[in-house]
């Protein structure tokens, strides 16, 4: 029988002992930010070429890697599924025997849905079910009718399948990979950490920058991703409450100078709370938060479609499920046909867009799922960490969208939902069924809620990039770097979206993905590999948990 040997337990990563880079690893840090800053420059010293480049880039990966995508997120759910019920790996926990887990269910519950959703739900719970109660693959191959009510199922069915168990599925999976190697084994709270069981010591030198520098860059462009709705749609709501329509175009969308003027309110208020810390500013934000969320949910579900948002919560549910399996391996390839060709083009736009949205904002989600989850088990971790969320975005989506779908079908809307802009659709929405004065002190509300959301995404998003940066330890947080990350995220948003509006920062973000979904197979394969051995370490007496490692900074 062979040796069975004690897990790797030390990753020293080198960082700087003195000067502007103390504490932090100069490879990722000045590799990141030259990458980072380079992309700013190009989109703004080569708008047009920056433009025609990242389009191009954009018809090649949809043409070459939609595949990968929809199979890997699929690949994903499956790991989960199987990780929550192979006894081995339910019962071990993130932590050591006698760590307990440091917030209540609740608690724990709503820091997760609060940092893996955000702003999107106040964009897309009303304006996607409005979206695919339009359009979707039943009515583009004829078997639904756009806008009927043969239709509203469908429109809730791949609403579901975007916001659901699949995209908790890539957090959950980042998450765990995380905790697992930094309370179990006490290695860095890095994403190189997740790897060691397949590349071993490897992962201290060039090979560990590389997977953390492609973590940034996919955080980095995740977040802008969500920022750059989050600007839409708050320039919508100032507008709407009477700020000016300066800041909108003659298209009803952001302006050149209301786009700037909103990334520098949201970056300046997320820079300085990041600068306060998590104790202070961004706790304060996430109170604030909290609140208003319960209070614009519990208006929807009191004064809005209430009975039509029961229906598709629980028969959309209910349809989600049954063609889940269906949804998540399909993939529409055109060949040469009209319907064929709109279904690949739907794909690509929706379900490939979402799926490298959710890829990007792993790393982000992932980091902060670890930091919040140490002492709980596997089992309770995954399902924790994709059924409870989930139901939450379905419970949003049914009663935010059902309310914005009853009120067009029924005709008192007159098509003012469907002729929205994203972004302004729950203005519309609130508008008309408040009327004039009680709308806009609801669209004051949804627009401080908004910041607030914003706000909270970037700055936790800066404390993320920089606990990367300096190795995984969370305590060098010197203010030039914060600044810095603050200053970068706002710029790169803001390059993108005056090169190419959304979509420039939709195709940068499917490109920046890319590399860290790869990462991210090889996190699966890392943690079902670390389990077994752990199984088999645990039944022969070999200690597998060592959460007093050494200090990474060393």
């Amino acid at each position: 029988m062979p040796e069975i040997k004690p897990p790797l337990t030390d990753l020293p990563i080198k960082t700087a002992t003195s000067g502007f880079y103390n504490g932090f690893s100069l490879d990722v840090t000045v590799t990141s930010k030259l990458a980072v800053g380079g992309l700013v420059l190009w989109a703004v010293a080569f708008p047009a070429q920056a433009g025609a480049v990242l389009s191009g880039l954009n018809t090649f990966i949809l043409a070459n890697f939609a595949a990968w995508y929809i199979y890997v997120m699929a690949a994903f759910v499956l790991v989960c599924i199987a990780l929550a019920i192979w006894p081995t790996a339910g019962r071990l926990k993130m932590g050591g025997p006698d760590d307990v887990p440091e917030f209540s269910n609740f608690s724990w519950f709503s820091m997760m849905f609060g940092a893996g959703i955000g702003v999107g739900m106040l964009t897309w719970a009303v304006a996607e079910p409005i979206y695919h109660f339009n359009n979707n693959p039943e009515v583009i191959q004829g078997l639904a009718t756009a806008r009927g009510e043969d239709n509203f199922l469908n429109a809730y069915q791949w609403s579901y399948l975007h916001w659901g168990f699949s995209a908790w599925s890539s957090y959950a999976i980042a998450g765990l990979a995380l905790g697992y190697f930094t309370y179990r084994r006490g290695l860095p709270l890095t994403i190189r950490s997740s790897l060691t069981p397949l590349f071993g010591k490897a992962l201290s030198g060039p090979l560990g920058h590389v997977i953390d520098i492609v973590a940034v860059i996919a955080t980095i462009l995740g977040v802008a991703q969500t920022l750059g709705f989050g600007v839409e749609q708050f320039v919508a709501g100032m507008s709407r409450i009477g700020i000016g329509d300066w800041l909108l175009n003659d298209e009803g969308t952001a302006s050149t100078v209301g786009i700037l003027f909103a990334i520098f309110i949201i970056m300046g208020a997320s820079t300085l709370s990041a600068l306060s810390g998590v104790g202070k500013g961004i706790k304060w934000l996430s109170n604030i938060n909290m609140g208003l969320s319960i209070f614009l949910l519990a208006f929807l579900m009191i004064f809005g479609a209430t009975w039509f948002g029961i229906q598709a919560l629980f028969l959309g549910m209910w349809e989600y499920v049954i063609s889940l399996p269906a949804m998540i391996f399909t993939v529409y390839r055109g060949d040469g046909g009209e319907v064929s060709q709109a279904l690949e083009n739907w794909q690509g736009a929706w379900t490939v867009f979402y799926w490298a949205w959710w890829v990007a904002f792993a790393p982000f989600v992932g980091l902060f799922l670890a930091r919040i989850s140490k002492g709980r088990t596997i089992r309770e971790f995954v399902l924790g960490a994709v059924f409870v969320p989930a139901v939450m975005c379905f419970v949003w989506f049914s009663f935010a969208g059902g309310t914005a779908i009853e009120l067009e079908l029924s005709g008192v809307a007159e098509g003012q939902i469907f002729g929205a802009t994203d972004g302004d659709k729950i203005f519309a929405m609130t508008g008309i069924m408040l009327g004039e004065t009680l709308g806009w002190i609801m669209a004051v509300i949804i627009v401080i809620l908004l910041m607030t959301y914003l706000v909270t995404s970037a700055d936790s998003a800066v404390l993320i990039v920089n606990t990367i940066n300096a190795a995984g330890d969370e305590g060098p947080k010197a203010r030039p770097h914060i600044i810095f990350w603050g200053v970068a995220l706002g710029l790169v948003v803001a390059a993108l979206l005056l090169v190419g509006g959304l979509t420039a920062i939709q195709t940068a973000m499917v490109i920046g993905a890319l590399p860290f979904s790869l990462v991210m197979v090889l996190m699966c394969l890392g943690l079902f590999k670390a389990i077994y051995n752990d199984g088999i370490r645990e039944k022969n007496g070999v200690p597998s948990i060592y959460p007093a490692a050494a200090d990474p900074a060393e």
